[in-house]
């Protein structure tokens, strides 16, 4: 006999299934009313993952653009059996490959390189699994922190703790087999937290003085 928990979770994933068939359907009309709802509610999550794997604004709003523009004319290739919003982030990763090799960059990191007019800021509605972790006060330091990783580490960790990825949707996104992904994801948690002990230092040696 299964379990409360357990009914509750098969419960939630019939949910996300039709709420995902939906979708598809909707993307294979062009519904236009569903194309908005999409933009509403994913917009924020979009622009902070392209923030993050560019770290320039400009950029990123030009990619943001780009991507509902692949999904309006190529949604009927979402066929609902993924989350859509691993299916957006696939688009947006894509798009962004696609612009490092025209600059003919060696890594993502190269496009944060540069002068930018307007300042760079994350955008983050609600606190994530991650500001969590550092605590509410830091959460801009973490994501100054994430910019100054390897693109690789920071990609994933963005994945996993602010769009709160499973690291199987992880895999798919970045096309990297899931022991991959958990090596990065260990690294990459490896390298944060120095780096976030020292913002702390450094803070509470200000505070001190």
């Amino acid at each position: 006999m299964r379990s409360g928990a357990a009914i509750v979770q098969v419960a939630l994933g019939v949910q996300d299934q039709a709420e995902n068939a939906a979708i598809a359907r909707g993307l294979k009309r062009q519904d236009a009313e569903l194309i908005d709802h999409l933009i509403d509610l994913y917009q924020h999550r979009l622009m902070r993952y392209l923030l993050f794997l560019t770290g320039k604004r400009d950029v990123a709003e030009d990619l943001f653009q780009e991507t509902w523009m692949r999904v309006l004319v190529r949604g009927a290739q979402y066929n609902g059996k993924a989350r859509f919003d691993t299916w957006l982030f696939t688009i947006a990763r894509n798009l962004v490959i696609d612009l490092s090799r025209k600059r003919t960059m060696s890594s993502l990191d190269e496009m944060s390189e540069g002068d930018d007019e307007r300042p760079f800021e994350i955008a983050i509605s609600d606190p994530s699994p991650l500001e969590h972790f550092q605590s509410r006060e830091n959460s801009a330091e973490v994501g100054e922190v994430l910019l100054t990783l390897d693109s690789t580490y920071r990609e994933v960790l963005v994945l996993r703790f602010y769009e709160e990825l499973s690291l199987e949707e992880i895999a798919g996104v970045t096309r990297a087999p899931l022991s991959t992904v958990k090596s990065r994801l260990y690294r990459g948690l490896a390298a944060l937290k120095p780096e976030m002990e020292k913002i702390r230092a450094l803070r509470s040696a200000v505070e001190a003085i």
